[in-house]
């Protein structure tokens, strides 16, 4: 199963990338996603191209969000650890790897905020 591929992600090569990720993390708090590869491109077509999104149902942004966002949570599924998609900010796609402690950090954020509501 790691050498399989969701659309055009490659599980094996995800996986590689997370491990790289920790590494050089050395458990160090991180305050953000991990840029794990760009795409070099917000255009839609060129992202539904790269990826081989070709069954996406609405070819528009909001469409590609819908997809993406369901291919990020497949991909987090099968490898256990919390990855999304996102742009940068010069508005090219990235895969991302968000740390576990992110996770915490943001959850309990969250969770301060609605009890102060």
């Amino acid at each position: 199963m790691d050498d399989a591929k969701i659309y055009n992600v490659c599980l094996m090569r995800v996986k590689f990338q997370i491990t790289n990720a920790k590494q050089r993390l050395n458990n160090t708090l991180h305050s953000g996603g991990i840029i794990l590869e760009s795409y070099n491109t917000g255009d839609l077509e060129e992202i539904i191209d790269i990826l081989e999104l070709y069954d996406i149902e609405d070819r528009n942004p909001a469409g590609l969000a819908d997809k993406l966002e369901d291919l990020a949570y497949t991909v987090s599924v099968l490898v256990k650890e919390k990855i999304v998609f996102d742009y940068d900010e010069k508005g090219h796609l990235g895969l991302q790897f968000i740390p576990a402690e992110r996770l915490v950090e943001v959850y309990n954020g969250t969770v301060a905020t609605l009890a102060a509501a």
